[in-house]
């Protein structure tokens, strides 16, 4: 698709929390692009993870972009909050979304990037219509509401068609990909023509280091364009 470098955002969800400072300055050390935020509500998606009040502090320890996913219902309520919080990309889900052009106006607005995202088995149709208003699209390649999933490879396929309709229009919205993304699956999500990656436990984990699980799965998001 693309022999640009493939940006890596970090999701810590499957950090350490009682050190989640520390290891968000670990990885915009090792060359993060953004910080990945996501936040759960427990009725969306099963879990529930932080808020604002949690995400507010993050600022202290990285200048990198924080980059909140909303995996919440009624979005249009919560988006306030992390706008006041100091995120800089606010991406909620169309399928939980009652007014979405709304919403995607109030974030731009604050002067913050939009996103929306969209589950596995949600058609790239249910956003056509938002995507010349949109910075963000992202593709949901595992079911939400769980870290450590494995990549349902189907969903690459929307990555790719959206891709191409983006292209053809001339929008400039950026593809993040988000879910099962290891250094066993960097290759194929890199040529489905994703911008970003999201990864969780592929970086933040006890085998190895931070810098040490970013290196692993840049070279292997770059592999392909070698």
């Amino acid at each position: 698709m693309s022999n640009t470098p493939i940006k890596i955002a970090p999701s810590i969800l499957s950090g350490d929390f009682s050190r989640l400072g520390d290891q968000v300055r670990e990885a915009t050390a090792a060359g993060a692009n953004y910080i990945h935020l996501d936040v759960m509500d427990g009725r969306y998606v099963p879990n529930l993870t932080f808020g604002s009040v949690v995400i507010e502090n993050l600022n202290e320890y990285t200048n990198l972009p924080l980059d909140a996913h909303l995996m919440v219902v009624d979005p249009d309520r919560h988006v306030n909050n992390f706008i006041k919080a100091g995120v800089h990309h606010i991406t909620v889900h169309v399928e939980a979304a009652n007014h979405l052009h709304s919403i995607i106006y109030g974030i731009k607005e604050a002067g913050l990037k939009a996103g929306v995202a969209l589950n596995p088995s949600t058609p790239i149709s249910a956003i056509e219509e938002i995507l010349p208003f949109i910075d963000i699209a992202l593709i949901l390649t595992v079911n939400p509401g769980f870290s450590g999933q494995t990549l349902i490879p189907s969903a690459l396929n929307k990555a790719t068609k959206l891709k191409n309709i983006i292209q053809e229009k001339g929008y400039t919205v950026e593809i993040e990909v988000d879910g099962g993304v290891n250094p066993e699956t960097a290759a194929m999500v890199a040529k489905s023509g994703a911008d970003t990656v999201v990864a969780g436990s592929a970086i933040f984990n006890n085998k190895v280091s931070i810098s040490q699980a970013m290196n692993n799965l840049r070279s292997k998001l770059q592999e392909p364009f070698n």
